[in-house]
């Protein structure tokens, strides 16, 4: 089995593992769905880790025609995801209803994420695609991180090297800065933080992603970045000596520029990334130009994750009115990233 620095590599046709996330939510909906999508889509085989008897009772209430096959070993899924959606049988200690969650879930929800990682990192798994989760559910059960990134990261063994990308066919966005109040990010934003983010994105689009020469945008902080100091003194201060180390990596890498010059179709086509400064400057432009099929990335941990960039929905819980576009789209992606690491580092992957 190939091996690189992220551990075990999965063999070509190892399925992915799909969580569960909040069974209250679409996850189920959206996972049943994409399964039914499989031929039509060519989509890679994946196992879910969940209650079996829930997802036949919410195929049953959609009406959807989806046979589950329960199994025990990873190996089993590839062979039987052309005739059943394949199920690690995962019984939950409460019933569940779509769009009532409820915190006696929570801990079933959290160890889902922790075996499909164990999973993964045994080779036996290609990546986790995670289904969403509602983190007021999950803390009022006594989870205490902030959201996945940060779960995944301490299963990780504490790794700090975690990023979040949002990526689509069109764009590939990194914020530096995630889920701050606007008047807070000026402080929050620090010349090491922007470097850590743009070496762990340039690794990974060598690595998951097939870009042997990453080039990487940098989007400045204020309008007209900063305009020499009169609309702030961020970009000089803060950002551009962010830059200068990132050069000195030998990473193609952008000085700060304003952000509403760096996401129409030509500036798009120089770069392979853009680094945004915090949540929106980086959101806004993805899901504007693909709010279906939207992808969060977790960059920087020693396995591959996706997941779809929404959430629990619960007002669209079991109506079958959810779209598993954002999900399908995740499922590729992952697939896409193994396959990648599968064929091994390209010229000038080192880590930096």
């Amino acid at each position: 089995m190939p091996q690189d620095s992220a551990g075990p590599v999965a063999p070509e046709g190892a399925p992915l593992a799909l969580t569960m996330g909040e069974p209250a939510g679409i996850g189920g909906d959206i996972a049943l769905a994409a399964w039914r999508a499989r031929d039509a889509l060519g989509l890679p085989p994946f196992l879910m880790l969940d209650d079996a008897a829930r997802l036949e009772a919410l195929a049953d209430r959609l009406g959807l025609r989806v046979p589950v096959a329960r199994i025990t070993d990873p190996a089993e899924a590839s062979a039987c995801f052309a005739q059943a959606l394949p199920v690690m049988d995962r019984p939950l200690p409460a019933p569940v209803l779509p769009g009532r969650p409820d915190p006696a879930t929570g801990g079933a929800v959290r160890d889902r994420i922790a075996e499909a990682v164990a999973l993964t990192r045994a080779g036996q798994t290609g990546g986790i695609v995670t289904n969403p989760i509602n983190k007021d559910v999950m803390q009022a059960s006594g989870f205490r991180f902030p959201g996945h990134t940060e779960y995944l990261a301490d299963l990780a063994g504490g790794a700090t090297d975690a990023v979040m990308m949002l990526a689509c066919p069109a764009l590939r966005v990194v914020p530096v800065t995630i889920h701050l109040r606007i008047r807070d990010i000026p402080a929050a934003l620090t010349t090491d933080a922007i470097v850590h983010a743009g070496r762990i994105t340039a690794r990974a689009l060598t690595r998951d992603f097939g870009v042997a020469h990453p080039r990487l945008a940098v989007a400045a902080l204020n309008p007209h970045a900063g305009e020499r100091g009169r609309m702030g003194d961020e970009e000089s201060r803060i950002i551009q000596p962010a830059v200068e180390i990132l050069r000195a990596d030998g990473i193609a890498v952008t000085d700060p520029l304003p952000a509403d010059t760096l996401f129409h179709p030509d500036a798009r086509a120089r770069s392979d990334a853009v680094l945004c400064m915090y949540h929106d400057q980086a959101l806004i432009p993805l899901k504007t130009i693909d709010f279906s099929g939207g992808v969060n990335v977790t960059l920087g941990l020693p396995f591959i994750r996706t997941s779809p960039d929404h959430g629990t929905a619960f007002d669209l819980a079991g109506t079958g009115a959810a779209s598993p576009d954002s999900l399908i789209a995740a499922l590729r992606m992952a697939a896409e990233m193994a396959a990648h690491r599968r064929r091994g580092p390209l010229e000038g992957d080192a880590a930096p």
